[in-house]
């Protein structure tokens, strides 16, 4: 006797998307893990976290784990990983010394960020991680400082010798951002040999500089090294200094640095370490697929997410507007009477810049601009003039919205929307850092992709603000079809507006890989 055969369970409209997109990520050509090829060769683990002469006071190593938990639920701070070192609230008990603390107070920085709070003791126990957390929340001290100190202990222990170092290295995605870093690490290095410490050297490794005056700095040997990934791989390739020493490796903006950007360049640096490393990984805009990645290379790391990756910061007030093309740079100046300067524009491509920047000065604005396309000393004048306030508008490319501080923006105005909404992200938190409020001004029109008008949309409701009538209108998933399996938007680039079935990036990574070819940045900051 035949028996009826089970039924077979219906799945749902979610759940079949769920099992699809799986499919879909299963499917992505797998990134290479971080590693040296010699490492790979030989299936290197390493299975213990760095150690480090750092220990916490006695009073924060004996707080319980319900204590941590409510520190952090106090300061939405969200943790992953095992053996998470407990989060700190004060410099003082970090363990930094005065005349570090002294100088932190002189630079306005009285107490700690949330993730400074906890990203500082991790790093400072010597454990590898990932650093999640909204523009302008402080993330540049939290891998700097630890690194200036753990240089200075390396110092104290045996001095370094002409021709060695680096104890330490850092990675930007551009020019700018690593010569910000660089004057941070240079800042509190003096600060210590004031108080009577060793001097400790940092070399700065990008294009634009004169390699005559990078290699008479190698001589006397360097404790720290802030480079761009095109300049610094020319410099190991020809010899000019090596990793062998190097037991520091912190990437800023890491998801570009890993992307589609200098991926290859990144795997090609990494061939020059011999020894196991602290790395850790910073970005305000990191996808899952990302961190899935850089887990993989890391030893136990430790998550430290402040807020959505990928989120907007919640002190800036987003306005987005419809504006016709051919009215935008009339409409600019217009836009320019919202606030006092300064104001920062962010076009597209470096020929707008350059349209918007001439026709500001001829309208007697005082207004520089930078684009890849410039000579280092032209970007070096501009970002520095602008900084000092003797300049009102910065007009730039997105070379000048990854990482790069201006404290005292008031306004971000983007003369176009850009392709990617991590890159809208990055430039909007340009402005509303540190606590304080600023305006982010779009203009959309015609020509821009529904796609990104969606995604759009999205971190405009998911942070509360003004969604105009031209995007309600866009037809778009239902919010049940937006979050499935607790990932909201799309799993591979983040974004809120869609899934990863309907990713342009996903597409385009596709087409690379197919390609075979690997090149920098649209905006061509980082390299050459």
């Amino acid at each position: 006797m035949l028996r009826n055969p089970a039924p077979v369970k219906s799945l749902t409209q979610a759940e079949s998307l769920a099992q699809e997109e799986a499919e879909l990520l299963k499917n992505v050509t797998e990134y290479k893990p971080l590693l040296s090829v010699a490492e790979l060769a030989k299936d290197v683990r390493y299975s213990e976290p760095m150690r480090t002469g750092w220990r916490a006071p006695r009073h924060i190593r004996e707080m319980t784990s319900e204590e941590c938990e409510g520190i952090r639920k106090e300061w939405h701070i969200l943790v992953e990983g095992v053996h998470v070192p407990p989060p700190i609230k004060r410099f003082k008990d970090m363990r930094f010394p005065e005349a570090v603390l002294q100088q932190l107070k002189e630079d306005g920085i009285v107490r700690p960020t949330p993730i400074q709070v906890q990203g500082l003791p991790v790093i400072l126990s010597g454990r590898d991680m990932i650093g999640i957390a909204f523009t302008g929340s402080g993330k540049t001290l939290v891998f700097s400082l630890p690194l200036v100190m753990m240089a200075l202990e390396q110092e104290l222990r045996m001095p370094l010798i002409q021709g060695e170092g680096p104890f330490g290295l850092i990675c930007c995605p551009s020019r700018e951002l690593a010569k910000q870093t660089y004057d941070f690490l240079v800042k509190y290095s003096n600060v210590l040999a004031r108080a009577g410490f060793p001097s400790l050297r940092t070399l700065l490794c990008i294009g634009g500089v004169p390699l005559r005056e990078q290699t008479e700095q190698l001589r006397r040997g360097i404790h720290m090294v802030v480079a761009t990934p095109g300049r610094l791989k020319h410099m190991l390739d020809h010899k000019k200094f090596d990793l062998i020493s190097c037991l520091y490796f912190a990437m800023d903006e890491a998801d570009r640095l890993i992307d589609l950007g200098f991926e290859e360049e990144m795997r090609e640096i990494m061939n020059f370490f011999s020894v196991q490393r602290q790395t850790l990984l910073f970005s305000a805009t990191m996808p899952k697929k990302i961190q899935d990645f850089a887990k993989r290379a890391l030893v136990e790391p430790v998550v430290v997410n402040v807020g959505r990756a990928g989120a907007a910061s919640l002190d800036v007030i987003q306005e987005v507007e419809y504006v016709k093309q051919e009215a935008k740079i009339v409409y600019l100046l217009e836009c320019l009477q919202k606030t006092p300067p300064p104001v920062l524009i962010f076009a597209e491509n470096k020929a707008d810049v350059d349209d918007i920047h001439e026709y500001l000065l001829l309208k007697g604005v005082e207004a520089v601009a930078i684009h890849g396309g410039k000579e280092q000393d032209e970007r070096e004048y501009a970002i520095q003039s602008f900084k000092e306030g003797k300049k009102d508008v910065l007009v730039a490319t997105d070379i000048a919205s990854k990482g790069l501080d201006f404290p005292n923006i008031q306004h971000v105005i983007n003369f176009d929307m850009p392709k990617e909404i991590e890159n809208y992200v990055h430039r909007i938190g340009r402005t509303g850092r540190c606590g304080k409020t600023g305006v982010a001004t779009t203009f959309i029109n015609k020509s821009q992709s529904e796609a990104i008008l969606l995604d759009l949309k999205h971190l405009l409701i998911e942070a509360r603000q003004r969604v105009p009538p031209v995007l309600l209108a866009i037809e778009d998933d239902s919010d049940a079809l937006l979050q499935v399996d607790d990932i909201k938007g799309c799993a591979f680039c983040g974004g809120l507006g869609h899934r990863i079935g309907n990713c342009d990036k996903l597409d385009a990574h596709k087409r690379k890989q197919q390609s075979g070819h690997s090149d920098l940045l649209s905006a061509g900051g980082g390299g050459w």
